[in-house]
């Protein structure tokens, strides 16, 4: 069965569920799963389940998601017997709370008869034109972009899923890509959200977000939100970067339940728009 219950005991203390009740306030969250499974050999075990225990209870309006699978008939025939097997559906669709619009764009195929990529969860209705980007560098690393209109109270939003590379050369480009993205694609002065996980581990990219016009949510006094490794997190990969919003607070679940479900933590971070 699951390893926990689905409860606020998830959140931090001080932290309540539930910013659906007040519709100036967005709650976002942005989460690299690992592709639902954690561990090797005999000793992989599958985590889906938990996972969508887990983002049910973050009561984030927008859920980006990064290493989602779409289809993997390896792991599927792996995990067929267990009590809680791989999901019949996509894991995007698999994880969405009742209610939400899923949006989802292949960025890799693997071996084993795979594929993963990025995914929006979204409380607020989503538009038809979804856009996906190739950002990949070279040969050894797909990656995309993947761009979702949300339609939020009375405004258009833009939710940007992005999983940057390993190699540092690498990001600058993709964030010249996503800066050439934006002009084309967001109109001017929309709103605009674009998260995920960076894999920008020296803290490097920040001006280049700023020259594209996005800023960093950050927590209070600007401390940056340490996600991974989950177990025991000293790196700020997961981000989220805005431009017409504003940070009013950030937060990061911590403890063996989040530990154990994937090697990030997620970010959480909740945004009121700029009048």
């Amino acid at each position: 069965m699951p390893t926990h219950p689905l409860n606020s005991t998830l959140l931090p203390s001080g932290v309540t569920t539930g910013a659906s009740g007040n519709d100036a306030l967005l709650r976002v969250a942005t989460y690299n799963i690992h592709k639902g499974v954690r561990g090797v050999g005999p000793g992989k075990r599958l985590e889906i389940h938990n996972l969508a225990q887990g983002i049910e209870a973050l009561d984030a309006d927008l859920v980006f998601l990064q290493e989602v699978r779409s289809r993997h008939d390896l792991e599927a025939r792996r995990f067929e017997r267990s009590s809680f097997g791989w999901p019949a559906q996509p894991q995007a669709d698999f994880l969405a709370p009742e209610g939400y619009s899923v949006a989802y764009r292949t960025n890799a195929y693997t071996r084993g008869g795979g594929e993963h990529g990025n995914a929006l969860l979204s409380r607020w209705p989503i538009g038809a034109d979804i856009g996906h980007h190739d950002v990949s560098d070279h040969r050894f690393e797909q990656r995309g972009l993947l761009h979702v209109p949300v339609h939020w109270m009375d405004v258009h939003l833009h939710a940007i899923v992005a999983h940057f590379g390993l190699i540092h050369a690498s990001r600058v480009r993709q964030v010249e890509r996503l800066a050439q993205y934006i002009a084309d694609h967001v109109p001017e002065g929309a709103p605009l959200i674009v998260a995920g996980d960076f894999n920008d581990w020296g803290e490097r990219l920040d001006g280049l977000m700023q020259e594209a016009g996005l800023e960093r949510a950050l927590g209070a006094e600007g401390r940056r939100a340490l996600t991974f490794p989950s177990r025991v997190p000293v790196f700020a990969l997961d981000r989220v970067y805005l431009r017409g919003l504003r940070c009013r607070s950030t937060f990061v679940p911590r403890g063996t339940t989040w530990a154990r479900m994937s090697d990030h933590l997620p970010l959480v971070a909740e945004l009121e728009r700029v009048r």
